[in-house]
């Protein structure tokens, strides 16, 4: 049987993972408690039956409550979060996994109903016309309130904070979701940033607001402990467009992390959707980016065990993430290996309450760790 790269180990900084499969970042909306916190009998073992996996990176945490914009979403910034947390990842390290946490802000997707009647935070005032998940159902979402410096810097502090609080909370490292139209997004695009202060206008003031996080953050952990994710071609998605400065802003992002840091890993995703007739667009993300980024290089999007190879074996990438697949297989690096077929999920349980669809998908290999 041919050699499977995937399934070879891999140095990420201090950090030895026993294969390049990786988690990626999914939203399941389980954390329906008072205080949004992850619990002992549905997050703990759901995590702890991936940990089989190279590394896994959560569903997205809110750095605070102003970031908040999914019902049910945990967050890293509560004491009853953070303790949460700690059973997740001890649960997690006992089972031999590796664990990082994604710091999340959704900026303007998001609605009042969130925030006491406030209005969202986000670069500029200008309504993404999305629709989104309340308390109260389906609604579509508002013009959201253009940040002052106050609270850009405001902003600043509860990323830091939820790093250290991460740290705290046992993972082994913090992903800043800079991706997929939420907020740090927002400030790289021009069709959502349109301020004309040092955070808008060039591309370097377009990505100013994240460099000022990053190094925030890096001054209080090790830079080998964080890891950061971009979508360059996203288009069509949460208002997001694409125009002639946007592959160019990710060029700027992707070469200064190249030179000027030595971060555990750069998390890229390839289109979410057709844009080959896009002008702006660029159809292969890992092909690009790969001689632009020295450091460790994982890709998502699309993924099945044959393109993984493949994409690893090319030397366009050094991990590959996987999401949905993850879903309804968690021991999916047991089937790679084993080469047992994979199982479908349900799209219809991804964002309910409860075990359903959460922890019920069975394995077919011996590589799962049992719910404790």
């Amino acid at each position: 049987m041919k050699e499977q790269v995937i399934l070879n180990d891999y140095l990420m900084g201090e950090l030895k993972l026993p294969n390049r499969v990786v988690m990626a970042p999914m939203t399941r909306s389980r954390a329906n408690n008072e205080h949004n916190a992850p619990t002992e009998d549905l997050h703990a073992p759901y995590y702890t039956q991936r940990a089989t996996a190279g590394l896994i990176i959560t569903e997205g945490l809110q750095v605070s409550k102003r970031g908040i914009g999914y019902i049910n979403t945990p967050g890293i910034h509560s004491r009853e979060q953070v303790n949460g947390w700690k059973k997740v990842t001890k649960s997690v390290h006992r089972a031999g996994g590796r664990i990082f946490a994604q710091l999340w802000h959704v900026g303007r997707i998001s609605h009042p109903d969130f925030h006491n009647g406030d209005l969202p935070l986000a670069p500029s005032a200008i309504n993404p016309e999305a629709e989104v998940f309340t308390p109260e159902g389906n609604k579509q979402t508002v013009t959201p309130k253009e940040m002052s410096i106050e609270e850009i810097k405001e902003t600043q502090k509860e990323f830091v904070q939820a790093a250290i609080n991460a740290i705290e909370a046992g993972f082994d490292g913090v992903e800043i979701h800079s991706s997929n139209g939420y907020l740090f997004h927002q400030f790289f695009n021009k069709t959502s940033n349109i301020r004309t202060d040092e955070y808008g206008g060039s591309i370097e003031n377009r990505a100013r607001f994240f460099f000022e996080v990053l190094d925030a953050i890096i001054n209080e952990i090790p830079q080998s402990k964080v890891g950061a994710r971009f979508n360059p071609s996203l288009h069509n998605i949460f208002g997001m467009t694409m125009d002639e400065e946007t592959i160019p802003t990710f060029d700027y992002i992707i070469q200064k992390l190249s030179s000027d840091y030595q971060l555990a890993y750069i998390h890229l995703s390839e289109p979410f959707n057709d844009v080959s007739d896009i002008e702006y667009a660029e159809t292969e993300i890992a092909k690009r980016y790969r001689p632009m980024y020295d450091g460790t290089l994982m890709i998502n999007a699309g993924f099945d065990q044959e393109k993984a190879n493949r994409v690893v074996e090319s030397g366009d990438a050094d991990l590959v993430a996987f999401g949905k697949l993850y879903i309804s297989n968690p021991d999916l690096v047991g089937r790679f290996r084993q080469n047992v077929e994979t199982s479908p999920w349900n799209e219809d349980t991804f964002y309910t309450p409860g075990k359903e669809g959460y922890l019920d998908y069975e394995a077919k290999t011996r590589e799962l760790i049992p719910n404790k």
